[in-house]
């Protein structure tokens, strides 16, 4: 029963990180506006890499495949849109214009459940016999996340200073 509430898991997270990067890469301009807007120091090429990296983290839970890769890059992609966004408007998505963190907080907890639990037996990962994939693995990818997001936001980010017509 738990490989098919996994695969229920990853499937879902999978459609959601395969809409929102494909939703990314629908309006490149449009996106690499947002991202300057929100303090990213290059949005053109945060914009690239956010739709590129979102579609294959879907892909990837979608399949099954290098799960820990997805899992990391889930992680960190919900830890840098909470830092750089939504920690800003409290915790309901309804709350301000700028949507709370629940959302974000939620992506990021099921993809660490999935790193945790593993892929299940309907992946690629089990399919290709990479039964590495476990508890500590998953804590690995969780932790990877987080310190890639540290440095994203670190090097790729600066709080922006509020408009004159705001």
């Amino acid at each position: 029963m738990l490989d098919w509430i996994v695969l229920a898991m990853r499937l879902w997270l999978g459609a959601v990180m395969l809409a929102h990067g494909l939703n990314h890469a629908r309006s490149m301009t449009g996106t690499a506006k947002w991202f300057a807007k929100v303090g990213f120091r290059r949005p053109i090429v945060t914009a690239a890499l956010s739709a590129g990296g979102e579609v294959a983290i879907g892909a990837a839970f979608v399949l099954g495949f290098l799960t820990p890769v997805a899992v990391a890059g889930l992680v960190a992609t919900m830890a840098i849109a909470y830092w750089t966004v939504h920690r800003f408007a409290g915790f309901f998505v309804f709350h301000r214009p700028d949507e709370g963190w629940e959302y974000v907080a939620t992506l990021a907890v099921m993809a660490a459940v999935i790193g945790f639990l593993g892929p299940g037996r309907f992946s690629a990962d089990a399919w290709l016999g990479w039964d590495w994939v476990d508890g500590w693995t998953g804590a690995v990818a969780v932790g990877a996340g987080l310190v890639l997001a540290a440095l994203q936001i670190l090097v790729g980010w600066r709080r922006p200073q509020a408009s004159a017509d705001e």
